[in-house]
């Protein structure tokens, strides 16, 4: 199990237990997170998946509080989820992207000229590992789009775009509960621009196939 997904269930034990009750704030992080035998960086993960499905509630500058946990509130949440544990589409939509896209990266690498790569670095220094979870999604789709447009088939790159913008919820959830995973995104389409830059068509659609792919494994993981 996940160090993050532990934290998880540590928390939901509480709110269970009673020892949490609706509208009880948290212990504070290192108070917490030694007791519980965690890290703090783990802790704060769990809480950040936590306050998605609307368990806890975040107040900046004041501390994190259980919810009403009303049905009304949790229900709201309910579609974020759904679309990850009940919708095998998403699944197959991973699948789909994971046969058009390393072939649209290995177009980018044939077709790219210098002012593509010089946008391509742009995107990727833009963006670096203090970066929350939904600017690394933001990132991810306009890095994507980026090569799918330099592919140079428009009708390629609208179709890809349409695919990824369906994942965007099953990244987030991604991003909030596996360890390293903003390092993990950031790295690979480092690797990714390098093949393009040095015109390595082969290596830059295999690297795009394991990043791909990393996203798509996981969800079945948690499926």
């Amino acid at each position: 199990m996940a160090v993050t997904d532990e934290a998880i269930l540590h928390i939901k034990e509480m709110i269970i237990s009673g020892e949490l009750a609706p509208g009880d704030r948290l212990p504070p992080e290192k108070e917490l997170s030694d007791r519980l035998g965690l890290s703090r960086s783990s802790l704060r993960e769990a809480v950040k998946a936590l306050e998605v499905i609307r368990v806890l509630d975040v107040r900046r500058g004041d501390g994190t509080y259980v919810t009403s946990l009303e049905p009304r509130l949790l229900l709201e949440a309910m579609s974020f989820v759904v679309d990850l544990h009940d919708d095998q589409s998403v699944l197959e939509i991973f699948a789909v992207r994971r046969i058009l896209e390393p072939a649209a990266t290995a177009l980018a690498t044939r077709n790219a000229d210098a002012d593509d790569v010089t946008q391509l670095r742009g995107i990727v220094d833009s963006i670096d590992h203090a970066a929350g979870v939904e600017a690394l999604v933001e990132h991810d789709l306009e890095f994507h789009r980026a090569i799918a447009e330099a592919a140079g088939n428009t009708y390629l790159a609208s179709l890809i775009d349409s695919l990824s913008s369906h994942t965007v919820r099953a990244r987030i959830w991604r991003g909030i509960t596996q360890e390293n995973a903003v390092e993990r995104t950031l790295s690979e389409h480092h690797a990714i621009l390098d093949a393009i830059e040095a015109g390595d068509a082969d290596l830059a659609s295999a690297l795009t196939v394991v990043h791909v792919s990393g996203v798509e494994q996981w969800l079945r993981s948690a499926l």
